[in-house]
């Protein structure tokens, strides 16, 4: 299995953050969200990680090299990264030859957040944290008939029930095809400012995607400033 991390946004809405650095080079505890990552990946035996930069891509690479963590790992460039991250997702569609784990790179996590999903016993699923219900705009991972049917900000009529998405996505090789015909759809169609997760509607359709639940286990996607507060005050400290 290897990883692709999609770290190419430029992080608006933390801005005056971001301005400086790209929002996957955050500190927080003095480790760099994306160092976090590739540690973690460590931890559960994934070896190889494919990042997908953008925006300040060579402060990324200069930060990350080629190893770290004994990870080893390997860029690919968005030159439209200012675009919706379907665009990276589908630039990474060469590096999607084995069973892959595709996530975001702004998510603060306990490393048993990520084990649960690489051990599940589901072989293509999703991580959801079942005690978040949407009050904004989080992208839920919803539920029907056993199975994720969707992963999107937009809810459905009728569903049986929905967590948070974290981020997280893994995928056997077998439903790669499935998944990249999902993303071919709207990138024929030039839809390329949505994100990957309402993309991948076909593919949910076709394939069936598991779930874990992770609402006993801390972590948090940082998008605005009170996230950053939050990931420092509450998050950070349960993570050791």
């Amino acid at each position: 299995m290897k990883a692709v991390i999609l770290a190419a946004g430029i992080g608006k809405r933390l801005w005056a953050v971001t301005e400086q650095r790209p929002k996957c080079l955050l500190e927080l505890g003095g480790e760099a969200l994306l160092v976090r990552h590739l540690d973690a990946l460590a931890s559960v035996g994934i070896k190889q990680a494919v990042i997908v930069v953008g925006y300040k891509a060579e402060m990324i690479r200069a930060a990350i090299g080629s190893d770290c963590c004994g990870v080893e790992v390997r860029y690919l460039t968005n030159p439209q990264y200012q675009r919706g991250n379907i665009m990276s997702l589908w630039l990474a569609r060469t590096e999607l030859d084995d069973d892959v784990l595709i996530m975001d790179a702004d998510v603060l996590f306990h490393r048993k957040v990520l084990r649960r999903l690489v051990e599940s016993s589901w072989p293509t699923a999703l991580l959801l944290d079942e005690t978040v219900s949407q009050k904004a705009e989080e992208c839920m991972a919803i539920v029907g008939g056993g199975r994720v049917v969707a992963l999107s900000k937009r809810m459905p009529d009728r569903y049986d029930f929905a967590g948070e998405g974290v981020g997280f996505l893994k995928v056997k090789r077998a439903d790669t095809g499935p998944l990249l015909s999902s993303l071919k759809m709207h990138v024929d169609r030039n839809e390329l400012d949505m994100e990957y997760e309402d993309a991948l509607q076909e593919f949910f359709g076709s394939v069936r995607v598991g779930y874990e639940k992770i609402g006993d286990l801390p972590w948090i996607e940082i998008d605005f400033p009170e996230d950053l507060e939050r990931a420092e005050r509450e998050v950070l400290p349960k993570l050791d």
